[in-house]
């Protein structure tokens, strides 16, 4: 089960460092050990010697780290689960058979797949909408019990004004859902726009190495606390002590990762537009971006996080060509590490949905996507300025 937040001091990097980091007692240790046990020893019938019986239920390693998470996303509770999808899973799961949820369009290919082919078969219908703030009141049905939004949306990065979502779902006692994978916890903290639930693949930039898989959500209802929890120990969708402890880990130091990369994306956001080989540029820190407002208002000091999208000229062969050339940015799925990555949704993240249902929201052959890492910004704008000259070479 998750736990509850521990009073810590407010500013994020402290955060980040000392919350769920306790000093062991008994050895002194400043970085917890790693608790591989599945099972933990009893007095007597029913009664362990410490706060844990079985690992699948709890397990301080996934403790520590929900309570770093809670105490980032300024959270009461947080629960740590196996991915992302399976965060998304249990979300769904607790509904009611009959629910009806509203969601963006523009949503990860894992999260679009499991709306469209798995919450149907437990009873749970979703309608997709392009354009959520004004499309929104006239969607929502007396079965309606969630909206799900990701701000930025995957992979075309539109920006949801949370707050304003929320006054027409809370008018209907309707519970809001935001995805802050693409910015993490140091960038966006939904909970403050009054989001009931935030949830993360912590395999992406809370982890930030590649080497987790992943998922959390966390939020302040008691309420949500017994539900989720209850499904996280009955569905045993939870994650392990060691991958708990690693993402731990990649969480203490976030902030200087996503400032980094933050601001990498930044300049080569802006290399792009003067490019005559790109058609488009999507990216919430730059000004000429259609929600650029929302991103000062809802983004630490107005950042635009680490990811991007573009057009290239060329259509999909100068897009796959790009990919192949170049040197720094590995073409591989996934985003949020230390390692700048590049990839074509259409032919990968998002292969699974329809072309004219990818296209009718921006996703077209010709997109690419970028995952910039804490490379050195010189080396990476010279990778993508060489690898765009050779897509048309």
């Amino acid at each position: 089960m998750g736990v509850q937040a521990e009073s810590a001091p407010q500013k994020f990097g402290t955060l980040a460092v000392h919350a769920g980091s306790p000093i062991d007692p008994s050895t002194g240790a400043v970085i917890e050990a790693i608790s591989l046990s599945s099972t933990f020893a009893q007095t007597s019938l029913g009664k362990p010697i410490g706060k844990y019986d079985y690992s699948r239920s709890s397990n301080p390693n996934r403790e520590n780290f929900e309570k770093a998470v809670a105490g980032i996303e300024n959270a009461k509770y947080a629960l740590a689960f196996s991915s992302g999808s399976a965060t998304t899973a249990i979300i769904l799961q607790s509904l009611d058979v009959g629910s009806h949820v509203v969601s963006i369009s523009d949503v990860y290919g894992g999260t679009h797949r499991y709306f469209t082919k798995v919450a149907k078969t437990h009873g749970v219908r979703v309608t997709f909408t392009s354009d959520i703030q004004t499309s929104l009141q006239q969607l929502i049905t007396p079965e309606t019990k969630l909206i799900w939004i990701e701000t930025p949306s995957n992979p075309t990065l539109q920006l949801v004004d949370i707050g304003a979502v929320v006054v027409v779902a809370h008018t209907h006692g309707i519970k809001v859902v935001v995805d802050n994978t693409f910015l993490s916890p140091y960038i966006q903290n939904p909970l403050k726009h009054g989001a009931d639930i935030v949830v993360h693949s912590v395999t992406k930039y809370i982890n930030g190495h590649s080497d987790v898989v992943m998922g959390v959500a966390a939020f302040n209802s008691d309420d949500l606390y017994q539900q989720l929890g209850f499904l996280q120990n009955a569905v045993g969708a939870v994650p392990s002590p060691f991958d708990c402890w690693l993402a731990h880990r990649g969480l203490k130091t976030l902030h200087l990762r996503a400032r980094e990369s933050s601001k990498n994306a930044d300049k080569i956001a802006h290399t792009l537009l003067n490019s005559s080989h790109v058609i488009h540029v999507n990216y919430p820190g730059l000004t000429s971006h259609p929600n650029h407002a929302i991103t000062l208002k809802q983004h630490r000091d107005g950042l635009g996080g680490g990811m991007l999208s573009f057009r290239i000229k060329g259509g999909n062969t100068a897009a796959e060509r790009f990919c192949q050339e170049t040197r720094i940015f590995t073409l591989a799925e996934s985003l949020g590490g230390i390692e700048s990555l590049v990839e074509v949704p259409s032919a990968m993240t998002h292969a699974g949905i329809p072309r004219e249902e990818r296209e009718s929201v921006g996703v077209y052959d010709d997109l690419i996507r970028l995952s910039c890492g804490i490379e050195d910004i010189e080396d990476l704008e010279k990778d993508l300025l060489q690898a765009l000259e050779k897509a048309h070479s």
